[in-house]
């Protein structure tokens, strides 16, 4: 995603022939469960077969990816080529969304249900109902692929519309957003790993989002969470979410907060001290880049200089060629 923001799309446009090349895998991935379109691996080689793991094939939050880096690439060149290019790529990741959603027929609903594990992978998969991040997400998605639909002279998928008019609230108790909506204690025993909540406003615009309850969930985790058992992107997908919440001090606060994992090396690494595992953390490199472009950009409809620095005297931006988030 940086890489567009930073006025360099050739970077990400010639890194998605992978999921072109992969797309019969991740077909047959979908197929062999039951679904519809394509499932896309998380943790993976380039065979795109998923790797041995108790946790990854669980996870779905990776699923509209390609729907967003699709986008992206298309805001910088909206043409025909860019449509012709993606669209199988786009539509095989809805039909996907749209056939895992499960109809909750007693609430009127579609609803993420188990087994599943969130973004905040500490998380019992048989249980999870209803991640905020991956709600947020998914409806992102199939509003996107809809409007690809339009671009190309397509009627509107009725489903995929039905499922985005319909999808859950996110969870909310005590006017904060959970983890889950089953896990009522979320600031209490799962207040660590990532605050994935606080991600379906700042990388995502929050169509479902209520910017009120969100900031009382800002200043919950800044209360609550422990942020030495966050990861690298963490502390970026904090500062977004403060930004778009018009909170620039803790946006840069939490850029530059004193952690473990918000370490960089000399060359640039975002290094996961103490996890000696990990020395390259490059979710870490690629969140830092996206909230400082979000930071001094803006967002779609944002009309306010620098959103994510203070306006108190002591800051003077110089910026030029980064681009606005969706």
């Amino acid at each position: 995603m940086h890489f567009v923001l930073w006025g360099r799309t050739y970077l990400l446009s010639r890194s998605m022939w992978w999921y072109k090349k992969i797309l019969s895998v991740a077909q047959s991935n979908a197929r062999s469960q039951g679904y519809d379109g394509a499932r896309w691996p998380k943790m993976v080689g380039p065979d795109g077969i998923d790797s041995p793991s108790a946790i990854g094939p669980l996870l779905v939050w990776q699923q509209p990816h390609p729907i967003f880096y699709s986008e992206l690439i298309y805001r910088e060149n909206p043409c025909q080529d860019v449509l012709d290019m993606f669209k199988d790529i786009v539509f095989s990741t809805a039909d996907f969304i749209a056939s895992y959603v499960i109809y909750d027929a007693n609430n009127d609903r579609y609803v993420l249900g188990p087994p599943l594990i969130p973004v905040q992978e500490n998380h019992d998969p048989n249980i999870v109902l209803n991640p905020p991040f991956e709600l947020e997400y998914f409806l992102f998605a199939l509003e996107i692929a809809n409007k690809w639909r339009r671009r190309l002279g397509l009627d509107t998928n009725i489903k995929w519309k039905e499922i985005s008019s319909k999808l859950a609230s996110l969870p909310l108790k005590d006017g904060v957003y959970l983890s889950h909506e089953k896990c009522i204690d979320t600031y209490e025993k799962f207040n660590f790993d990532h605050p994935s909540m606080l991600g379906a406003l700042g990388m995502l615009p929050g169509h479902k989002v209520d910017k009120r309850i969100m900031k009382n969930t800002l200043f919950k985790v800044l209360d609550k969470w422990q942020f030495e058992e966050m990861w690298g992107w963490d502390f970026p997908m904090i500062a977004m979410n403060a930004a778009r919440l018009g909170e620039p001090e803790i946006a840069v606060k939490a850029i530059l907060m004193d952690s473990p994992k918000n370490t960089y090396m000399l060359n640039g690494h975002n290094n996961q001290i103490p996890n000696k595992d990990l020395p390259v953390y490059l979710p870490g490199n690629g969140g830092l880049l996206t909230a400082i472009a979000l930071m001094t950009a803006g967002w779609d409809g944002c009309d306010i200089n620098e959103p994510g620095f203070p306006k108190n005297g002591k800051w003077n931006i110089e910026w030029e060629g980064l681009k606005p988030m969706m």
